[in-house]
């Protein structure tokens, strides 16, 4: 993989487009990439310490791609991914405490211990998971936008994917069905150069995956995942085109993940210098600067979030800890029973 060609040059290019945006969107952004680097480096020590078992799969680098999309969709919209997704939840409105007592596998967790590192959920918070199964939430996301038009909700439905999945044939007849049927779906990839430990160079003859999108008519652009600024623009951009009934989006977002695959992957496959310039995209990194440098947050401000976010993550694994683990009973509720199924016989 070329490194240094993937993904944009974030780092003090285009302050003067930079520098238009609120003081809130910048907040919020900063402190959505901080709430998930937190979190999820928390996760890596409770897995040190064996109170998480598993798999893990942590977000570490692409947490500019969650804020982005937070700002630029609404609270209603449904949204599904794969199993890299403990930082979209917490944007979704999931908490804190809620998403570590799952990773404990406690009572209390989002989906009441049963779930695990990669299977969120919240109909509260319209987040469809945290899917196991590479590429299933491909037609599951193409499913639920089908449901939102027949319904005439108004709303779209984010479906996101990592690069591995971009070669599994549901893909294909997803985009196809979706638009055929105009259905108001953004499908996102997001590419961050490995699926597992193979780079996309050696399993697709296509590089630039957007360009699959073509093949469907489908509107499609690559867009620079390590700040969120251009992740903001670009759902913004798909939004007001699925929204006005033109049909689904495609988005290649270009990022990168600074940990492996998983928890036990070395990330052997890779060379230090792509880490090394990779890091100095770093979007909690460089955003924090570009606060400073366009005076949207004073250096104090900044601290006083570090300090808040730091105390909520702290909160978040005592709340894990406390509560219970789920009752043997527990087992038998929340599973879909037909009772006149005929070839079950009591």
């Amino acid at each position: 993989m070329a490194a240094k060609n993937r993904a944009g040059q974030s780092k003090g290019q285009n302050d003067g487009a930079k520098s238009k945006y609120s003081r809130n969107l910048w907040e919020q952004w900063y402190r959505t990439i901080l709430r998930i680097r937190r979190f999820e480096e928390k996760t890596l020590m409770m897995y040190s310490q064996q109170k998480i078992r598993g798999f893990l799969h942590v977000y570490i680098g692409q947490e500019a791609i969650a804020a982005g999309i937070k700002t630029a969709i609404r609270p209603e919209d449904a949204l599904i991914t794969g199993y890299r997704q403990h930082g979209i939840a917490l944007t979704r409105g999931l908490s804190s405490k809620a998403c570590m007592a799952e990773l404990f596998g406690k009572a209390d967790g989002c989906v009441k211990g049963k779930g695990g590192s990669m299977h969120f959920f919240s109909k509260e918070h319209r987040f469809f998971g945290g899917n196991g199964i590479v590429g299933a939430q491909i037609p599951i996301g193409t499913g639920i936008a089908f449901a939102e038009k027949y319904q005439q909700s108004g709303n779209i439905c984010v479906t996101m994917f990592g690069d591995g999945a971009a070669r599994q044939g549901a893909l294909y007849e997803s985009f196809n069905m979706a638009m055929t049927w105009k259905l108001p779906v953004i499908y996102i990839v997001e590419n961050n150069g490995y699926a597992m430990g193979t780079s996309v160079a050696r399993t697709s003859n296509v590089q630039e995956l957007h360009s699959i999108g073509r093949a469907f008519d489908m509107p499609s652009e690559a867009v620079d995942g390590m700040h969120p600024i251009p992740v903001h623009d670009a759902l913004l951009r798909a939004a007001e085109h699925v929204r006005s009934g033109e049909g689904p989006y495609f988005l290649e977002i270009r990022t990168y993940r600074y940990r492996g695959h998983s928890v036990s992957d070395p990330a052997n496959y890779r060379s230090k210098e792509e880490l090394a310039h990779y890091k100095t995209l770093d979007p909690l990194e460089v955003v924090e600067a570009d606060l400073l440098r366009f005076n949207m947050l004073d250096a104090a401000e900044i601290a006083t979030i570090q300090q808040e976010v730091q105390a909520e993550m702290e909160e978040a694994v005592a709340f894990a800890e406390a509560s219970p683990y789920p009752s043997a009973e527990a087992l038998f509720e929340n599973n879909y029973t037909q009772a006149d199924y005929p070839f079950i016989a009591e």
